[in-house]
């Protein structure tokens, strides 16, 4: 399978007319778009920093109601479906619970519809696809951080605001120097697929993908000796309890979490405990969606916080 960029991934799940207009966006506007957003009978949306802008076949329009802007149907939805689950919908149930598929170069679909009986998503009307990218050098400020002080970092973002990106990029430069497993649970960081590692996380990352973050936080420490784990997105008290726990072992955490402030990291519940630790030793907020990968400020944390 040659190389491609997760746009181009997107590409290969579209039903042919959703693809044509997909492609024919320039390459310039293709470098800043963030999302895709397919809804049964609604334009197809493209979503960017500071705008949306919808498919057409001749380019993007401003305008959903467009006459020329491209309209997706409940077939188009029904057949992408099929493409994520490998016309296989009954063996996804994981995907179907947790809402999501997740596609080679870290692409995530998020799926709307309803959900039955047993928890599992049903009448699938909406597809948003998130594209990923690998940014190196991205992480430079913090990695600098983390080498000074040796100490555990926390970077807080809301959504699209790159924290994703500048943690597989900590990852791979602190990776390159140190023990480092990343506990990447729906295989969306390091991507492994038939094997391989698509994206670079260091040459000493060993990856735990498939299972929750907290089992990975355990494993890796009963079983790789790391110097450091990574994980995405921590937001329950069993990840912080795993986190708390293995503290005392050496080990330095570098992680994500949800939030638009310093503030919001502060309330949140999950992070009140592992701030009373010595967990993280930096907090780095980023700016927001609009400015994705920005920092907007580092706070120095102390465990009297």
């Amino acid at each position: 399978m040659t190389d491609s960029t997760s746009y181009e991934v997107i590409a290969e799940y579209l039903t042919a007319g959703i693809r044509s207009a997909y492609l024919s966006v320039r390459q310039f506007e293709r470098q800043s778009v963030s999302e895709l957003r397919l809804n049964s009978g609604r334009a197809a949306a493209m979503v960017f920093p500071d705008k949306i802008m919808y498919l057409t076949n001749s380019g993007l329009t401003a305008n959903p109601r467009n006459m020329s802007a491209v309209t997706v149907m409940p077939t188009d939805i029904s057949s992408i479906v099929d493409s994520l689950s490998h016309y296989s919908i009954h063996s996804c149930t994981r995907q179907l619970r947790d809402g999501v598929f997740v596609l080679r170069k870290g692409v995530r679909v998020g799926l709307s519809g309803s959900f039955n009986s047993e928890g599992c998503m049903t009448d699938i009307t909406g597809l948003n696809f998130r594209i990923s990218r690998n940014i190196q050098g991205c992480a430079d400020e913090v990695y600098k951080l983390v080498s000074q002080s040796c100490q555990g970092i926390v970077i807080c973002g809301g959504v699209n605001s790159g924290k994703t990106t500048i943690l597989r990029d900590l990852c791979r430069t602190v990776g390159n120097m140190h023990k480092a497993v990343l506990v990447d649970e729906r295989n969306e960081i390091a991507c492994t697929n038939g094997g391989i590692i698509e994206n670079d996380v260091g040459m000493l990352t060993n990856i735990l993908t498939g299972c929750s973050r907290a089992k990975g936080i355990v494993s890796a420490v009963r079983t790789l000796s790391p110097d450091f784990i990574f994980c995405d997105e921590i937001s329950t008290e069993e990840d912080a309890s795993a986190i708390i726990e293995n503290l005392g072992c050496g080990v330095k955490f570098c992680a994500t979490v949800h939030g638009t402030s310093f503030q919001d990291l502060q309330n949140r519940s999950v992070m009140k405990t592992l701030l009373k630790t010595d967990a993280f030793g930096y907090a780095v907020i980023l700016d927001g969606g609009n400015n994705p990968g920005k920092i907007r400020e580092i706070r120095r944390l102390n465990n009297d916080i």
